[in-house]
């Protein structure tokens, strides 16, 4: 009996190794003979989404708010998620949200950076985890900078002066710039002086005053325009403004004297209130930057950037340190006669919001 017992008892332990080493045989063979792999295996962990992280200096302006939804949308389209944060103007709040960010592991980084030159610590920081830095619409600083996606920025400005010359060919201009601390600002004005200045040297224009506007605020380029006004007795023939916030403040300062209307001023980023005051004809024209564009391609170039793929590009801007692969859209001038076949054909504004003035 107690032999009998032995004898099932090793074969037991026999089956039962053979049963084993048969599973362990079939697995192996399994992933050469139409098994699902390990990782496909609907009880293993799903794979982890790709992240991007996006770091925007302001979500105060109406510009900012729609790169915000349509790069996010963009992005979510692509399979990835996007992480937002906005500074609201502060460099240090800034600088610490992008590192909470890089903290938590995002794949890449978008950066719209409030002061160029102090963003620099952001890419630094990015770099040390590993993570690529893409500049967004705004030129990162002395940073070894990954990719720039961006408008024709000195074009821009060219389109203003080009504007404003082709309806006031000589006389005192006013030139109230952007942000001394937006690299972007500075672009806008080489573009600018690009079409002024040969008519400064024949004397056929006179620029009478020339600021830049801290932080692009509309109070700001208010307080610089009445400066303007006070200091040349009211004799302003035309008025450069960088983008439509500042151009709110020079309308603002020029209904004060009644002059709204009678001088011409530019602007930029196709805001709502600029719309109207072009219809209303205050301002004489915005430059459009088709911000869909420009959120859709730099959500599918940090996608790819976020998987590890090369971005080759065919053009270059100089950050002070290197030259920064670049992809640059081309902006578009908005004046009077084409606003309808512009941004309001593009659905960036609807033509009854536009109007809406005007219309009642």
């Amino acid at each position: 009996m107690k032999q009998s017992f032995k004898q099932s008892g090793l074969a037991g332990v026999f089956t039962v190794l053979l049963t084993l080493l048969s599973a362990c045989s079939s697995g192996g063979q399994g992933a050469g003979s139409g098994a699902k792999p390990a990782a496909e295996d609907p009880n293993q962990a799903a794979v982890r989404e790709l992240v991007v992280g996006l770091s925007l200096d302001t979500l105060l302006e109406e510009r900012w708010k729609k790169d915000r939804d349509l790069f996010k949308a963009a992005v979510e389209k692509l399979g990835a998620k996007v992480d937002v944060q906005a500074a609201n103007g502060d460099d240090a709040k800034q600088i610490a949200q992008a590192e909470n960010m890089i903290s938590k592991h995002v794949d890449v980084l978008v950066v719209v950076p409030h002061d160029a030159q102090v963003s620099a610590a952001i890419v630094a920081k990015a770099h040390q985890a590993g993570v690529k830095v893409i500049s967004y619409d705004r030129l990162i600083l002395n940073a070894d900078v990954d990719l720039y996606v961006s408008f024709d920025n000195e074009k821009v400005g060219e389109l203003q002066a080009e504007a404003l010359v082709s309806k006031v060919p000589r006389g005192n201009y006013v030139l109230i710039e952007g942000a001394d601390t937006d690299n972007n600002a500075h672009m806008f004005k080489r573009g600018q002086m690009k079409v002024l200045q040969p008519l400064v040297d024949r004397g056929d224009i006179q620029i009478v005053y020339d600021q830049f506007t801290k932080e692009w605020k509309p109070v700001n380029a208010l307080a610089n325009m009445k400066t303007a006004l006070a200091a040349n007795r009211d004799a302003i023939d035309a008025v450069i403004a960088a983008n439509d916030g500042t151009a709110g403040g020079v309308v603002g300062a020029l209904a004060e004297r009644r002059l709204a209307g009678t001088t011409p001023v530019t602007g930029m980023d196709a805001e709502l209130a600029a719309a109207q005051r072009i219809v209303e004809g205050t301002q004489t024209m915005t430059v459009y930057k088709p911000i869909r564009k420009l959120a859709e391609t730099a959500a599918a170039l940090a996608v790819q950037m976020a998987e590890g793929k090369k971005v080759s590009t065919d053009k270059t801007v100089f950050n002070k340190k290197i030259d920064v692969p670049a992809i640059l859209l081309e902006p578009i001038a908005v004046n009077r006669t084409n606003i309808d076949a512009t941004i309001i054909a593009d659905g960036f504004h609807s033509r009854e919001d536009v109007y809406r003035n005007v219309d009642n």
